[in-house]
Protein backbone atom coordinates (compact mmCIF):
# COMPACT_ATOMS: atom_id res chain seq x y z
CA UNK A 1 0.00 0.00 0.00
CA UNK A 2 1.25 3.28 -1.02
CA UNK A 3 -1.75 5.13 -0.50
CA UNK A 4 -1.06 8.68 1.36
CA UNK A 5 -3.63 6.94 4.13
CA UNK A 6 -1.18 4.58 5.36
CA UNK A 7 1.38 5.65 5.03
CA UNK A 8 4.56 6.88 7.62
CA UNK A 9 5.43 10.37 8.06
CA UNK A 10 9.79 10.22 8.23
CA UNK A 11 12.14 12.09 9.87
CA UNK A 12 15.30 13.49 8.50
CA UNK A 13 17.41 11.03 9.82
CA UNK A 14 15.40 8.19 7.81
CA UNK A 15 15.45 10.44 4.58
CA UNK A 16 17.17 7.18 2.48
CA UNK A 17 15.14 4.97 4.50
CA UNK A 18 12.03 3.59 4.84
CA UNK A 19 10.63 1.01 6.61
CA UNK A 20 7.99 -1.55 6.10
CA UNK A 21 5.27 -0.25 7.80
CA UNK A 22 2.35 -2.41 9.29
CA UNK A 23 -0.49 -0.10 10.05
CA UNK A 24 -3.24 -1.59 13.31
CA UNK A 25 -6.38 0.31 14.09
CA UNK A 26 -6.64 -0.86 17.58
CA UNK A 27 -10.31 -2.15 18.51
CA UNK A 28 -12.08 -0.88 21.47
CA UNK A 29 -13.20 -3.91 22.36
CA UNK A 30 -14.00 -7.65 21.26
CA UNK A 31 -16.27 -10.25 20.65
CA UNK A 32 -15.91 -12.37 23.40
CA UNK A 33 -17.45 -15.40 21.17
CA UNK A 34 -15.48 -14.98 18.60
CA UNK A 35 -12.03 -14.64 20.61
CA UNK A 36 -12.96 -18.09 22.62
CA UNK A 37 -13.38 -19.79 18.79
CA UNK A 38 -10.71 -17.70 16.98
CA UNK A 39 -8.39 -20.40 16.09
CA UNK A 40 -10.72 -22.57 14.84
CA UNK A 41 -12.59 -19.74 12.89
CA UNK A 42 -8.74 -19.55 11.21
CA UNK A 43 -8.20 -22.82 10.19
CA UNK A 44 -9.71 -21.82 6.25
CA UNK A 45 -6.90 -19.15 6.18
CA UNK A 46 -4.08 -21.34 7.79
CA UNK A 47 -4.89 -23.99 4.61
CA UNK A 48 -4.93 -20.69 2.06
CA UNK A 49 -1.38 -19.67 3.68
CA UNK A 50 -0.16 -23.16 3.66
CA UNK A 51 -0.23 -23.15 -0.30
CA UNK A 52 0.98 -19.52 -0.33
CA UNK A 53 3.66 -20.00 1.83
CA UNK A 54 5.03 -22.75 -0.60
CA UNK A 55 4.27 -20.42 -4.03
CA UNK A 56 6.02 -17.77 -1.98
CA UNK A 57 8.83 -19.95 -1.30
CA UNK A 58 9.50 -20.27 -4.97
CA UNK A 59 8.64 -17.13 -5.93
CA UNK A 60 11.69 -15.64 -3.97
CA UNK A 61 14.30 -17.99 -5.40
CA UNK A 62 13.33 -16.78 -8.41
CA UNK A 63 13.09 -13.30 -7.34
CA UNK A 64 16.67 -14.19 -5.66
CA UNK A 65 17.95 -14.39 -8.88
CA UNK A 66 16.30 -11.56 -10.66
CA UNK A 67 17.58 -9.47 -7.84
CA UNK A 68 21.41 -10.11 -8.22
CA UNK A 69 20.63 -9.35 -12.25
CA UNK A 70 18.57 -6.28 -12.09
CA UNK A 71 19.28 -5.03 -8.73
CA UNK A 72 15.55 -4.65 -8.00
CA UNK A 73 11.98 -7.38 -7.92
CA UNK A 74 10.81 -7.82 -11.05
CA UNK A 75 7.17 -5.94 -10.75
CA UNK A 76 5.18 -9.05 -10.30
CA UNK A 77 7.29 -10.64 -8.01
CA UNK A 78 7.43 -7.80 -5.55
CA UNK A 79 3.25 -7.71 -5.93
CA UNK A 80 2.87 -11.61 -5.31
CA UNK A 81 5.45 -11.27 -2.37
CA UNK A 82 3.84 -8.07 -0.85
CA UNK A 83 0.45 -9.20 -1.31
CA UNK A 84 1.28 -12.80 0.10
CA UNK A 85 3.49 -10.81 2.94
CA UNK A 86 -0.03 -8.63 4.23
CA UNK A 87 -2.42 -11.76 3.77
CA UNK A 88 -0.08 -13.15 6.46
CA UNK A 89 0.40 -10.45 8.77
CA UNK A 90 -3.92 -10.27 8.47
CA UNK A 91 -4.50 -13.94 9.64
CA UNK A 92 -1.67 -13.65 12.13
CA UNK A 93 -3.10 -10.19 13.48
CA UNK A 94 -5.98 -11.71 14.15
CA UNK A 95 -5.15 -14.81 15.50
CA UNK A 96 -2.84 -12.72 18.17
CA UNK A 97 -5.81 -11.45 18.77
CA UNK A 98 -4.70 -7.43 17.24
CA UNK A 99 -8.04 -7.15 15.49
CA UNK A 100 -11.52 -8.20 16.31
CA UNK A 101 -12.35 -8.32 12.24
CA UNK A 102 -12.22 -11.68 10.26
CA UNK A 103 -9.64 -11.46 7.38
CA UNK A 104 -10.99 -11.58 3.95
CA UNK A 105 -10.36 -14.27 1.54
CA UNK A 106 -8.56 -11.78 -0.54
CA UNK A 107 -4.78 -10.96 -1.67
CA UNK A 108 -5.84 -7.21 -1.63
CA UNK A 109 -7.89 -5.93 1.78
CA UNK A 110 -10.77 -3.64 1.29
CA UNK A 111 -9.13 0.00 2.20
CA UNK A 112 -10.91 0.31 5.35
CA UNK A 113 -9.31 -3.18 7.03
CA UNK A 114 -7.64 -2.65 9.91
CA UNK A 115 -4.71 -4.48 8.95
CA UNK A 116 -2.27 -2.76 6.59
CA UNK A 117 0.98 -3.24 5.24
CA UNK A 118 3.32 -0.96 3.05
CA UNK A 119 6.00 -2.23 1.68
CA UNK A 120 7.55 -0.09 -1.36
CA UNK A 121 9.76 -1.20 -4.36
CA UNK A 122 13.33 -0.02 -4.54
CA UNK A 123 16.45 -0.39 -5.71
CA UNK A 124 18.58 -3.68 -4.06
CA UNK A 125 22.16 -3.78 -3.14
CA UNK A 126 23.35 -6.87 -4.94
CA UNK A 127 26.13 -7.43 -2.62
CA UNK A 128 23.45 -7.78 -0.05
CA UNK A 129 21.38 -9.86 -2.07
CA UNK A 130 23.99 -12.58 -2.38
CA UNK A 131 24.76 -12.83 0.86
CA UNK A 132 20.86 -12.18 2.01
CA UNK A 133 20.78 -15.52 4.02
CA UNK A 134 23.68 -14.93 6.20
CA UNK A 135 23.06 -10.85 6.85
CA UNK A 136 19.73 -11.42 7.97
CA UNK A 137 20.79 -14.94 10.84
CA UNK A 138 20.53 -12.50 13.78
CA UNK A 139 16.95 -10.88 13.22
CA UNK A 140 16.04 -14.37 12.21
CA UNK A 141 17.11 -14.97 16.08
CA UNK A 142 15.37 -12.11 17.42
CA UNK A 143 12.50 -12.52 15.77
CA UNK A 144 12.01 -16.43 16.30
CA UNK A 145 12.76 -15.63 20.42
CA UNK A 146 10.09 -12.90 20.46
CA UNK A 147 7.59 -14.69 18.54
CA UNK A 148 8.50 -18.01 20.36
CA UNK A 149 7.78 -16.30 23.81
CA UNK A 150 4.54 -14.77 23.13
CA UNK A 151 3.12 -18.04 21.88
CA UNK A 152 4.93 -19.87 25.27
CA UNK A 153 2.04 -17.85 27.19
CA UNK A 154 -0.41 -17.82 24.55
CA UNK A 155 -3.00 -18.96 26.82
CA UNK A 156 -2.80 -16.30 29.24
CA UNK A 157 -3.05 -13.89 26.85
CA UNK A 158 -5.53 -16.02 25.32
CA UNK A 159 -7.94 -16.12 29.16
CA UNK A 160 -7.13 -12.15 29.40
CA UNK A 161 -8.54 -11.01 26.60
CA UNK A 162 -11.65 -13.88 27.06
CA UNK A 163 -12.57 -12.23 30.40
CA UNK A 164 -11.87 -8.67 29.73
CA UNK A 165 -13.40 -8.06 26.01
CA UNK A 166 -10.42 -6.34 24.96
CA UNK A 167 -6.57 -6.61 24.87
CA UNK A 168 -5.16 -4.76 27.90
CA UNK A 169 -2.80 -1.47 26.18
CA UNK A 170 0.36 -2.69 27.54
CA UNK A 171 -0.39 -5.95 25.73
CA UNK A 172 -1.70 -4.64 22.77
CA UNK A 173 1.45 -2.86 22.44
CA UNK A 174 4.21 -5.68 23.01
CA UNK A 175 2.13 -8.12 20.64
CA UNK A 176 1.96 -5.12 17.70
CA UNK A 177 5.35 -4.84 18.10
CA UNK A 178 6.60 -8.40 17.84
CA UNK A 179 4.59 -8.96 14.59
CA UNK A 180 5.70 -6.06 13.01
CA UNK A 181 9.34 -7.15 13.77
CA UNK A 182 8.22 -10.20 12.50
CA UNK A 183 6.91 -8.63 9.20
CA UNK A 184 10.08 -6.72 8.54
CA UNK A 185 11.72 -9.39 9.20
CA UNK A 186 10.16 -11.24 5.96
CA UNK A 187 10.37 -8.45 3.95
CA UNK A 188 13.97 -8.07 3.99
CA UNK A 189 14.00 -11.92 4.00
CA UNK A 190 11.86 -11.87 0.79
CA UNK A 191 13.97 -8.68 -0.37
CA UNK A 192 10.92 -6.47 -0.36
CA UNK A 193 13.12 -4.14 1.73
CA UNK A 194 16.58 -3.40 2.01
CA UNK A 195 16.49 -2.04 5.40
CA UNK A 196 17.35 -4.32 8.14
CA UNK A 197 14.70 -5.13 10.71
CA UNK A 198 14.48 -2.65 13.74
CA UNK A 199 11.81 -0.94 15.99
CA UNK A 200 11.23 -4.14 18.22
CA UNK A 201 10.58 -1.72 21.63
CA UNK A 202 8.71 0.80 19.32
CA UNK A 203 9.46 4.14 18.14
CA UNK A 204 9.80 7.89 18.62
CA UNK A 205 6.64 9.99 18.52
CA UNK A 206 8.36 12.10 16.36
CA UNK A 207 8.30 9.43 14.02
CA UNK A 208 5.17 10.09 12.10
CA UNK A 209 4.57 13.68 11.49
CA UNK A 210 1.47 15.25 13.46
CA UNK A 211 -0.07 16.38 10.08
CA UNK A 212 0.18 12.55 9.02
CA UNK A 213 -2.53 10.54 9.86
CA UNK A 214 -1.88 8.02 12.86
CA UNK A 215 -2.84 4.69 14.12
CA UNK A 216 -2.16 2.22 16.99
CA UNK A 217 0.94 1.38 15.77
CA UNK A 218 1.86 4.65 13.38
CA UNK A 219 3.87 5.35 14.94
CA UNK A 220 4.11 2.49 17.81
CA UNK A 221 5.43 4.32 21.14
CA UNK A 222 5.65 1.99 23.77
CA UNK A 223 4.76 2.33 27.48
CA UNK A 224 7.36 0.90 29.92
CA UNK A 225 4.97 -2.08 30.36
CA UNK A 226 4.79 -3.05 26.95
CA UNK A 227 8.69 -2.79 26.59
CA UNK A 228 8.88 -5.01 29.41
CA UNK A 229 6.15 -7.55 27.86
CA UNK A 230 8.49 -7.72 24.89
CA UNK A 231 11.56 -8.47 27.08
CA UNK A 232 9.80 -11.19 28.77
CA UNK A 233 8.60 -12.47 25.36
CA UNK A 234 12.44 -12.63 24.13
CA UNK A 235 13.78 -14.22 27.74
CA UNK A 236 11.10 -17.07 27.32
CA UNK A 237 11.67 -17.61 24.00
CA UNK A 238 15.24 -17.65 24.95
CA UNK A 239 14.41 -20.21 27.64
CA UNK A 240 12.43 -22.10 25.75
CA UNK A 241 15.36 -22.86 22.94
CA UNK A 242 17.87 -23.49 25.77
CA UNK A 243 15.46 -26.04 27.39
CA UNK A 244 14.73 -27.88 23.83
CA UNK A 245 18.70 -28.04 23.22
CA UNK A 246 19.00 -29.26 26.41
CA UNK A 247 16.44 -31.66 26.25
CA UNK A 248 17.84 -32.58 23.26
CA UNK A 249 21.09 -33.30 23.98
CA UNK A 250 20.02 -35.49 26.64
CA UNK A 251 17.85 -37.26 24.73
CA UNK A 252 20.01 -38.35 22.01
CA UNK A 253 22.77 -39.15 24.78
CA UNK A 254 20.38 -41.80 26.30
CA UNK A 255 19.67 -43.05 22.89
CA UNK A 256 23.49 -43.73 22.28
CA UNK A 257 24.34 -45.50 25.75
CA UNK A 258 21.05 -48.07 25.57
CA UNK A 259 22.26 -48.87 21.84
CA UNK A 260 26.12 -48.48 21.95
CA UNK A 261 26.30 -46.57 18.77
CA UNK A 262 27.67 -43.60 18.55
Amino acid sequence: MADGRWSPGRKVTDADEFRPVLDIVEPGRQRRLTVFFRLLLLIPHFIVLFFLHIAAFFTVIFGWFAALVLGRLPDPVFRFLAQFLGYDMRVSASQMLLIDRYPPFALTPPPDYPVQIDVRPTALNRLAVLFRIFLMIPAAIVQSLAVYGWWALCFVWWVITLVLGRMPRPLFEATAATLRYRMRFSAYAMMLTPVYPKGLFGDDDLAVAQEQPRSATRPLVMSSAGKWLVVLFLVLGLAGNVTTSVTTTTTSDDTTELTGRP
